[in-house]
């Protein structure tokens, strides 16, 4: 399977991502039902509030991406314990745009 992550701006100088590609071709934790995937995207949700995620997750299914991924920075607050207040509004723009035919993965670890 072949995924595109969203990942949030504010954490990025705290996280590198390492965790995220890791977890990904091991197929552990939020892959654990896929198996390994393939990154096709690596990108952020462009700052608040995420609009810009809706267009990046867009460009990643176009580029193949057969399920979009929200970090767990984002839904969960890792690694500073402070979920994006702009989640559920994002995801659900996100989940508009690119149709029901792309899974969407609200964590990764």
């Amino acid at each position: 399977m072949k995924v595109g992550i969203i990942r949030c701006q504010q954490t990025e100088d705290m996280c590198p991502g390492r965790m995220d590609f890791k977890i990904a071709s091991e197929g552990k934790m939020a892959f654990e039902e896929t198996g390994p995937v393939e990154i096709v995207g690596f990108v952020s949700c462009g700052g608040c509030p995420g609009k810009r995620a809706v267009s990046r997750a867009k460009l990643m299914v176009d580029a193949g991406a057969e399920a979009i991924v929200f970090t767990s920075c984002i839904s969960k607050g890792n690694p500073i314990g402070i979920p994006c207040p702009h989640f559920s509004v994002m995801r659900e723009a996100v989940a508009k745009k690119i149709g029901s035919d792309v899974k969407i993965i609200d964590w990764s670890h």
